[in-house]
């Protein structure tokens, strides 16, 4: 299969010069292990998994004797498999000035990033791979830098096609697992019924002591049909036949093992009455689409819930837009107990860019009344508009454009 290059690697390889060790964490199969496999091939670096038995006994029994067998620099795959190597990696990385001598992956996030925090303060350096984006299907793998100014926008649109909403929900639909890019939607559905059933219930049951697998993987399917929605527990709960206490305890295990992503509503101080709640998403669209039976692209871009993924997609895009470039934001989303909402915002250099998305090429301009509740805030307001399905961008006002969502 031919490797797909990922905008991460240009902001891994700058890690790997700052720190002694990196540590790279995300969701089963988004290609971790793939991208440093092909980082690696330019350096004489050992590569080893955990998921190899000699290998693993050997980490847990003796670690030592094991990087005696396995010198560095190293990759270590999945390394929350073997926390024994941790302590000695710290005092590896003590003895040596060398920076980037450890490559580490993990996927089950919580877990290892507070063993490895705790054990390697100061020495490593934590980044996080998403599936596959559009720009990276289109390789594009450096865009200019998103402020949602009109600039901004023209510049990204000469980079890529024009939007179009049958290729944005095949996108969506086929997620951003590398080995469904090209599968038939029968071998999609084979991927997805094996993740599912490989890793999300056989971590559940090993690494997160899940012995109920049935109600887990009806809490999935449970989760997957109220994207875009406010965290619900009890909904949760109820469909999967669990208590409100134990929905959310594995709403946080499918957040840990990153397959949910949790936006967490905007807070601040001088505005009243904000609400706690997060909303839910998934972190792959097409993991989503398959447990909710929507077998093609043409059925999810005309079914009920399309404007749901449509809204997952692009809070996704922006996710990984901004994990990955110079300068990191915070995203939110706003919601009062008036039930005023904005479905997100980009807070970054002290600016607030207020978002709106909606599945169509002409939504109204009147959307961007909203915006007028970040006036009541001490922060300066930044370009913001509409992500929508526009072919290009257009102004809507001095402050806000129509933006596609192809460009975010």
């Amino acid at each position: 299969m031919e490797y797909i290059h990922r905008e991460l690697e240009r902001k891994f390889l700058e890690a790997d010069r700052f720190f002694k060790a990196v540590l790279l964490v995300g969701a089963r199969q988004v290609g971790k292990s793939t991208m440093l496999k092909k980082l690696a091939e330019q350096q004489n670096r050992t590569v080893v998994t955990m998921d190899n038995d000699f290998a693993r006994e050997l980490a847990k029994t003796d670690p030592l004797l094991f990087f005696q067998t396995y010198k560095p620099p190293i990759l270590i795959d999945e390394i929350q498999k073997a926390p024994e190597l941790l302590e000695h990696i710290k005092i590896m990385c003590d003895e040596s000035e060398e920076r980037g001598r450890f490559w580490l992956t993990g996927s089950q996030r919580k877990q290892i990033m507070e063993r490895s925090r705790e054990t390697l303060a100061g020495r490593l350096g934590i980044l996080r791979l998403y599936g596959l984006s559009y720009r990276e299907k289109k390789g594009i793998l450096d865009p200019a830098p998103l402020d949602f100014s009109m600039d901004c926008l023209n510049r990204r649109k000469a980079d890529l096609p024009q939007n179009d909403v049958i290729e944005v929900f095949s996108h969506i639909w086929k997620g951003g697992y590398a080995d469904v890019q090209k599968a038939s939607g029968e071998m999609a559905q084979t991927f997805y019924q094996s993740y599912i059933d490989n890793y999300l219930i056989a971590d559940a049951v090993n690494d997160a002591g899940i012995t109920d697998t049935e109600g887990f993987r009806r809490f999935i399917r449970a989760c997957a049909a109220l994207i875009g929605n406010l965290v619900n527990y009890r909904t949760l709960g109820e469909a999967a036949g669990v208590s409100d206490q134990t929905a959310k305890k594995w709403l946080g295990i499918l957040q840990d093992m990153d397959v949910v992503y949790l936006l967490e509503p905007y807070s601040n101080n001088e505005l009243q009455r904000l609400i706690k709640t997060p909303k839910l998403y998934f972190c792959d669209t097409g993991l989503c689409a398959y447990l909710s039976r929507w077998l093609t692209p043409d059925s999810l871009r005309e079914g009920a819930a399309s404007g749901h993924y449509y809204e997952n997609y692009a809070v996704m895009e922006l996710v990984k837009n901004y994990a990955y470039a110079r300068d990191s934001a915070l995203i939110s989303f706003y919601r009062d107990s008036n039930a005023k909402e904005i479905d997100l915002l980009v807070e970054e250099n002290g600016r607030i860019h207020p978002l709106e998305i909606k599945k169509s090429a002409n939504p109204d301009k009147k959307e961007i009344k909203k915006f007028s509740l970040i006036e009541k805030t001490s922060l300066q307001y930044g370009p913001g508009g509409i992500v929508c399905m526009i072919p290009s961008p257009f102004p809507i006002d001095r402050m806000n454009n129509y933006i596609p969502s192809n460009l975010i």
